[in-house]
């Protein structure tokens, strides 16, 4: 019984030497790292999960992310929103609960789309977005603020820095600011 189990530590052993030596990539470190925005005030709490893709010298809006298409919002699992409570967002109550996150960017606005069904990833094998529009809770356009400085890493962040709370994202040398109330 001694040799089974030491033939299989030696067993595992290689196998994870394989596997970390000849990046295979399960020790990799991820293209597009995950990364979850909490933000709470008073009795609001918010929560956002994204995978954050990177510029690396690429063109990005109109090319890497093409422009009148909808996009998943990040890399890899689809981007999730999540509230607590009841928001109003434009003209439109979103209700508490946990939304998938789309966006149409073009060059001069973004429609935003909060979509009731979850999405375990962002694309299928094809590579097209997952969205389903008879699942969108809300579309809001969002105005692209021109930035002087490129974000080289998509970033999705709560600005309530004048308390006017708003979700923002911001990617290359594009920034939209979706208000929430």
């Amino acid at each position: 019984m001694k040799r089974f189990i030491v033939f299989l530590l030696f067993i595992t052993v290689a196998f994870l030497g394989y596997l970390y030596f000849t990046k295979t990539g399960v020790f990799e470190v991820r293209k597009s790292p995950k990364k979850t925005v909490v933000f709470s005030v008073d009795d609001l709490d918010l929560k956002i999960f994204y995978n954050r893709p990177s510029k690396r010298n690429r063109e990005v809006f109109g090319a890497l992310v093409p422009f009148n298409q909808v996009w998943r919002t990040g890399a890899n699992e689809a981007t999730t929103f999540e509230t607590n409570k009841a928001l109003k967002i434009g003209n439109d109550s979103l209700p508490k609960g946990k939304y998938t996150l789309w966006t149409i960017p073009n060059d001069s606005s973004w429609q935003v789309m909060f979509n009731s069904k979850q999405y375990k990833w962002g694309v299928d094998e094809t590579m097209k977005p997952m969205h389903i529009a008879d699942f969108d809770v809300i579309s809001f356009t969002a105005p692209v603020q021109k930035l002087d400085k490129p974000v080289e890493q998509f970033t999705i962040a709560f600005d309530n820095s004048t308390d006017n709370l708003s979700l923002t994202m911001a990617w290359d040398q594009a920034k939209v600011v979706v208000p929430l109330k």
